[in-house]
């Protein structure tokens, strides 16, 4: 028996008007996206919830089949394979079988599911892959990660279900840096350093055409002040000025609004872009021009969508979606927005009484199993 869970702002309403139900021939038509941090896990623990609700999508249902779902988190800075990898293993899952290379398959649910595979995982920055074919060939400054492991993330993306390898040019802040020692003078660079760098590039000849900053900043004072000489450069060349800021030439892509356990905000991506805004209005006169990826904004939810399509067999539509999530403000937001059926769990974030008043969503649970249960409940399954 279900646990009782709380009613919100509207009432719903199955699709077509009745309650689908699934014979055991038949394929599950609608999917999940589930928030990992505050739904499936709460700090480094594994919630005992999240096994057993993993169990009902794998198959442990009435109708036995496996019904797709995607991990949408605003976490980035690693590859998806290796999400994924990471996810199976806390989870208790076998991980044998991930595949080493970094191709998105779509994936068919009547395939036995013993891992979480790269193709579930949604980060905060797989949407940027839709830039591929504008940007391919073209350098591009990626900020953000530890040390180089935003670059490997960028040169190693792929278009899904294309096998075409993605970002073939890719420039971090201490690249130029390197390559010109002066233009951060607070942190050292060794003649060797700045040798190599000398002669892989030449950022007084080549532009940076677009800016992604890919995951958090663990330079500020650095990052900010590259991102702030290419945006006030003539077409992306390091070390000109531009006069006439009407027109923005370098365009910024940000990847998430960074958060975790910590019970208050935490000063991350969120924080950096705001500081990044402050800078340039005040530079420029001119408000910053940029693109946002990650919950609650469009593109992620469109991108998930797509994955979720490809987890189900040929001719097979998606007709609904149940997002779960913790944080009102990014999950709920972002589900509402988009159409899908949100439904916030209390393990998280969210732990007051009722639903969110500023975000309110379609259903509140205590917990991802309950919220499980009562999705398939509305889609006439046990």
């Amino acid at each position: 028996m279900l646990r009782a869970f709380t009613t919100t702002r509207r009432v719903l309403v199955p699709v077509n008007g009745q309650i689908r139900l699934h014979s055991t021939t038949s394929h599950p038509k609608f999917g999940f996206a589930l928030d990992i941090d505050g739904v499936l896990i709460k700090g480094n623990r594994v919630l005992p919830q999240a096994r057993r609700a993993l169990k009902l999508l794998d198959g442990e249902n009435s109708t036995g089949k496996k019904i797709p779902f995607v991990l949408l988190t605003n976490g980035g800075g690693v590859t998806e394979e290796q999400k994924a990898a990471q996810m199976s293993r806390k989870l208790d899952l076998d991980v044998s079988n991930i595949p080493v290379c970094i191709e998105k398959v779509a994936f068919n649910i009547s395939h036995s599911r013993k891992q979480i595979l790269p193709s579930q995982i949604v980060l905060s920055h797989s949407p940027m892959q839709s830039l591929v074919k504008r940007y391919k060939h073209t350098p591009v400054l990626v900020v953000g990660g530890r040390g180089d492991s935003c670059r490997t993330v960028a040169e190693k993306y792929v278009i899904i279900l294309l096998i075409i390898y993605g970002f073939q040019r890719v420039i971090q802040p201490a690249d130029i840096h390197h390559w010109e020692k002066s233009i951060w003078p607070f942190s050292r660079v060794t003649d060797e350093e700045a040798f190599e760098a000398q002669k892989r590039f030449d950022f007084s000849r080549e532009p940076i055409e677009a800016i992604m900053m890919f995951h958090d900043s663990r330079d500020w004072g650095l990052d900010l002040q590259i991102i702030m000489d290419v945006l006030r450069s003539k077409n992306g060349i390091i070390g000109t000025q531009r006069h006439n800021y009407n027109v923005q030439d370098t365009p910024i892509f940000f990847s998430n609004l960074w958060s975790n356990e910590y019970p208050s905000p935490r000063y991350g991506q969120g924080a950096f872009k705001t500081a990044l805004e402050a800078i340039y209005k005040r530079h420029t006169g001119k408000d910053l021009e940029s693109t946002s990826f990650g919950k609650p904004h469009k593109a992620t939810y469109q991108y998930a969508e797509t994955i979720l399509d490809s987890l189900l067999p040929d001719k097979v539509k998606l007709q609904r979606v149940f997002a779960v999530g913790d944080n009102p403000a990014a999950d709920i937001a972002g589900a509402n927005a988009y159409g899908w059926t949100s439904v916030l769990v209390k393990t998280g974030i969210f732990d007051g009484k009722g639903n969110s008043e500023e975000f309110p969503a379609d259903v509140v649970c205590e917990d991802i199993e309950e919220a499980v249960h009562w999705a398939l409940s509305q889609e006439g399954l046990k």
